[in-house]
């Protein structure tokens, strides 16, 4: 991909995450992919630096009897596990700490941080508002690097920033369901409060990506990043999709560092009133 201009530079710009620096603004999921052969072909052609691993969910083998980790290329990738399928905080603190143990045990330098879901029921996937902001202050106070995964209220938003998350992760909807950024307008109140006081602070939209262009919507509202995963894995052809995602966050983070234009009612002509004809050929 080949820019000119000063959004080169800002465009980029590595994403900063506590200690952390990412290459890619994108970040990838390891999960329902076919095989493991298609995951480390689809997270190459991501773009991404960043990939996530479920500690609870995430078999080491599969039915092949391959290993995981043996298609996770950890000179490439900064591996984030994350606490998927913990229903209470007391679970999500001691998968966080088992995340950080197989990280340490791997020798990844990511094994302080973790993509932190304390979920609500099985059905809905939906955050628990209570028991994300317990697990935060408590994973917070043991060293952690707290990535919030969250829903897309802001009041809570802000509360997760104020337990010590290093970056809170509002959701487009509900994990896994591809119907995109639902709710634009809270999650611009979500950059809004967070960003209020720190420009710098990250934001990532998490979930409920089905295609490219939601993740061009998102980085067009202004998020720093974006977290995905079953819209690649489950995708007709997950390679390919992995680049379109990729694409997209570049496209819409240019455009939102180009600024758009305000949307006006009526038209406005595209054209000068007054252009070349009319000064080189005078009325007869």
């Amino acid at each position: 991909m080949s820019l000119v201009g000063p959004a080169q530079v800002e465009l980029e710009d590595p994403l900063r995450l506590g200690p952390h620096v990412l290459r890619s603004r994108l970040i990838v999921g390891s999960g329902r992919y076919d095989n493991y052969r298609v995951m480390a072909e689809s997270l190459a052609a991501s773009g991404a630096h960043c990939v996530t691993v479920a500690v609870r969910r995430e078999r080491q083998y599969d039915e092949q009897g391959e290993n995981i980790f043996d298609y996770l290329d950890l000179d490439r990738y900064i591996l984030l596990p994350n606490t998927a399928g913990c229903y209470n905080a007391e679970d999500a603190v001691r998968s966080a700490k088992l995340g950080r143990h197989i990280l340490d045990a791997l020798g990844n330098p990511g094994a302080d941080w973790i993509k932190l879901e304390v979920l609500g029921d099985p059905k809905t996937l939906l955050p628990d508002p209570v028991g994300t902001l317990e697990a935060t202050r408590r994973l917070v106070a043991e060293g952690f690097q707290v990535l919030c995964y969250t829903s897309d209220d802001p009041v809570v938003a802000r509360r997760l920033k104020e337990a010590g998350a290093v970056s809170v992760m509002p959701a487009g909807s509900p994990i896994g369901s591809g119907q995109g950024l639902l709710n634009p307008n809270n999650l611009r109140i979500c950059l809004e409060y967070l960003k209020d006081d720190d420009p710098d602070y990250p934001v990532i939209i998490d979930a409920g990506v089905g295609a490219a262009s939601d993740v061009a919507i998102a980085m067009e509202l202004g998020a720093d990043g974006v977290l995905l995963n079953t819209a690649i894995a489950k995708a007709r052809d997950p390679v390919n999709m992995a680049r379109a995602m990729m694409h997209a966050l570049h496209a819409g983070r240019l455009s939102y560092l180009s600024g758009r234009i305000p949307k006006r009612l009526y038209a406005t002509a595209s054209s000068p009133e007054v252009g070349v004809i009319a000064r080189t050929c005078p009325p007869r």
